[in-house]
């Protein structure tokens, strides 16, 4: 049986990556696999290629996009692209991985629309601006200048979450965790009914 997709998209800081791997690591039931994206960024940390995402440079990135082999793809920042390669999203659907898409808004609303109904789109909003300021500068992982980029973006950002299926409030983590595992849950239940 084919894999299903499910879209999740936040600002920077709002707990997507926290919540995504919590359900990875919690529901082994629910196959959940990640979409490997790609980033023209350099790694961060222990970051490998082809674990995290696959590395390209801002050349290598461009050639892609002119040969059309990209779901989706967003120049974040200038000369900085992350992007989902349509090949790898089939390759893990045909091996019946529920993919899961750790991306920008634009990013899941362009996925959401090229797979309809096949993918489920979840919008994880942060509580407030303030609150988000506060998790970046404890993240610390940042630069002043780039966290008040991150804050920019995400008040744009706030206003993509009425294009997704299912938008839940990250103000207490574990409820925000429950939240995303029954949307997951009963996506993935109605789906395979369905079949």
């Amino acid at each position: 049986m084919k894999g299903k997709m499910i879209v999740v998209s936040a600002p920077s800081g709002s707990g997507k990556s926290t919540i995504i791997n919590w359900l990875r690591q919690e529901h082994p039931e629910l196959n959940l696999c990640f979409s490997i994206s790609c980033t023209s960024r350099a790694p961060r940390g222990t970051e490998q290629n082809g674990v995290e995402y696959f590395f390209l440079t801002p050349e290598e990135f461009k050639q892609r996009i002119e040969n059309n082999e990209f779901l989706e793809y967003e120049e974040v920042y200038e000369g900085r692209f992350y992007g989902t390669l349509k090949e790898q999203v089939e390759n893990q659907r045909n091996a019946g991985e529920n993919v899961v898409f750790d991306v920008d808004v634009k990013g899941g609303c362009n996925i959401k629309q090229y797979y309809g109904d096949e993918a489920l789109s979840i919008f994880i909003q942060p509580p407030s601006i303030e609150e988000l300021r506060s998790r970046l500068e404890k993240r610390g992982t940042d630069s002043p200048e780039v966290i008040e980029q991150r804050l920019e973006r995400a008040a744009f950002e706030l206003t993509f979450a009425d294009k997704f299926d299912r938008v839940v409030i990250n103000d207490d983590l574990e409820t925000a965790e429950k939240e995303a595992l029954e949307h997951v849950r009963q996506f993935l239940e109605r789906e395979h009914s369905t079949e």
